[in-house]
């Protein structure tokens, strides 16, 4: 038997029940504070998280599935190759696809006489590709709105990377040319994984589509995130995260200390709406980077005497990222982490200010906390504001959540201009496993199993059930229909193992009388009840 692989696993009713649950809820608390949704790749270039997330940290240096991608064209040398054989032109690219069969690109170029050139990029030579290219010139030179200032026919050129067939080129059709140039194909591979986290993938689409000119600063996502790490409880290869993240220039107050303490806010009532109430808010500040270099440096000097009786791990965090050593989990190390200085005595005045400030605000809007002076996080891009809800229902694993201020990043990732930021990432595994003893109460079963009683009732049945559905959202009824071959005795089983609340009988006579026999699978009560009237005795009004 093939079974998932270690570290995933099914989700299963009536606990999918519950994921939507928790997801309905979470979106109508993120639409309240106007946070929008956004969907990344699950896989990125590797650099991102290398850049972004930090090479000495676990998830990076251990726990990434990152493959090589393998030979690809390199795109941007093909079209400089194609610009430098047209010397003295000057094109602009307009558009392009990818029409398959062997063909890598089809784009659309025009020059300043608006006369556009159709490319197409391919390995190939054969009468497969030369069909596509001809109705590709056929299709642009329609032309499509896009293209509709052309003033005269688009012309077709096919660019077919070293090495081709020796007669390719000979062959014309329809007056295409047919065009070889060396050296414009090059071939080489990119390094990519499989997300670990989102904060970085956000933070790229935010600079790559320019997102502050829209004015969207913030984003939310629900999405699977990949961590090759050791499987245990509510901790999974394959998990979920419910995020959010405020990001954007200084100048929409993104790096307020008010929006550190907006997204906590958010969070306490997030919790308490999927119904969480005895979480703990753990609250630090982790200072900028000048109070990071001095930090370090005290950690080096606090580590140096005992350093060699840490595991190995730690051995190598005391001389890459001493800041990393607050990760450690190994118990035999925690003595040693427990004499070692806190970074809140080396924040610089304005870190001491904005961190004052947001407890400031939680306290006035009432949402509780305790301070943790060793709590650093574990990615490298956080600045200032970190935090963690826990909750007991987890055991010694009790993080539910947890996020921070990371005002550097969107630079670090090419962003033309400062863009801080704060976010969060919800485990949706382990808040879904916080949640497990409400999972049947919370799954909707069916209001009502239609049962056809006879040969030729399928058709009737459907027709009934059909009706009751389309109140909706009037009457928002769970309707399962049965099958006209399941004798009464076994149309009565299946409904009560669903948990349906009525088996609702469709037969002949029920069909010539327009009424139909209705009975309350827990009660035994049972009445026959007009068409008309059946989703309003279901409803019980």
């Amino acid at each position: 038997m093939i079974k998932s692989p270690r570290g995933t696993r099914d989700l299963l009713p009536p606990d999918t029940a519950l994921w939507n649950f928790v997801e309905a809820a979470v979106r109508d608390v993120f639409r309240a504070y106007n946070f929008h949704e956004i969907r990344t790749p699950i896989f990125e270039s590797t650099e991102l998280f290398a850049r972004g997330v930090g090479e000495e940290t676990d998830i990076v240096s251990k726990e990434m599935f990152t493959w090589e991608d393998g030979e690809r064209f390199d795109r941007p040398a093909l079209v400089d190759a194609w610009r430098r054989a047209h010397t003295g032109e000057s094109f602009e690219e307009v558009g392009s696809y990818f029409p398959g069969e062997g063909i890598t690109e089809l784009a659309c170029f025009y020059d300043e006489t608006h006369v556009a050139e159709i490319v197409m990029f391919s390995t190939r030579a054969d009468e497969v590709v030369m069909k596509a290219l001809a109705e590709a010139v056929s299709k642009f030179d329609g032309p499509p709105s896009h293209l509709n200032h052309f003033s005269e026919t688009v012309r077709g050129r096919l660019v077919i990377p070293s090495p081709v067939p020796a007669n390719s080129e000979s062959m014309t059709e329809d007056g295409i040319v047919i065009e070889k140039l060396h050296g414009a194909f090059h071939k080489s591979s990119q390094s990519l994984t499989l997300r670990p986290e989102n904060t970085a993938g956000v933070v790229r689409a935010y600079i790559e589509h320019k997102l502050w000119e829209r004015g969207l600063n913030k984003l939310f996502y629900i999405g699977p995130q990949f961590r090759r790490e050791r499987p245990q409880k509510g901790r999974y290869r394959q998990f979920y995260q419910i995020g959010a993240e405020i990001i954007g220039p200084a100048a929409s107050g993104s790096q307020s200390p008010a929006r550190d303490a907006e997204l906590l806010e958010l969070l306490a009532t997030l919790l308490e709406r999927v119904g969480i109430k005895d979480w703990t808010l753990e609250l630090n500040s982790v200072g900028c980077p000048a109070d990071r270099v001095t930090f370090n440096e005290a950690l080096r000097q606090a580590l140096a005497p005992a350093v060699e009786k840490m595991c190995g791990d730690c051995q190598r965090r005391a001389v890459t990222n001493p800041l990393r050593i607050f990760d450690c989990k190994v118990p035999e190390d925690q003595p040693i982490i427990a004499t070692l200085p806190t970074i809140g005595q080396f924040l610089d005045e304005d870190c001491r200010a904005h961190y004052a400030e947001v407890k400031n605000i939680l306290q006035a809007v009432g949402v509780p906390y305790v301070e943790n002076p060793r709590l650093v996080r574990g990615l490298d891009y956080y600045t200032r504001t970190a935090f963690e809800f826990t909750h007991g229902a987890l055991g010694a694993q009790n993080a539910i959540l947890g996020g921070g201020r990371y005002d550097g990043l969107a630079e670090s990732l090419g962003s033309p201009q400062p863009a801080p930021g704060i976010g969060f990432a919800i485990g949706e595994d382990r808040l879904v496993l916080s949640l497990a003893a409400t999972a049947d109460s919370v799954a909707r079963k069916p209001d009502v199993y239609v049962a056809p009683l006879g040969a030729g009732m399928n058709r009737e049945a459907a027709r009934v059930a059909r009706e009751l559905r389309r109140h909706y959202p009037a009457a928002d009824l769970v309707v399962e229909l049965g099958d006209e071959t399941f004798r009464l005795k076994k149309s009565f089983e299946a409904a009560d193992k669903m948990g349906a609340r009525y088996i609702l009988i469709v037969g002949e006579n029920e069909v010539k009388a327009d009424a139909f026999a209705l009975k309350h699978l827990a009660s035994g009560e049972q009445v026959t009840v007009p068409r008309g009237e059946l989703a309003r005795r279901i409803l019980g009004k």
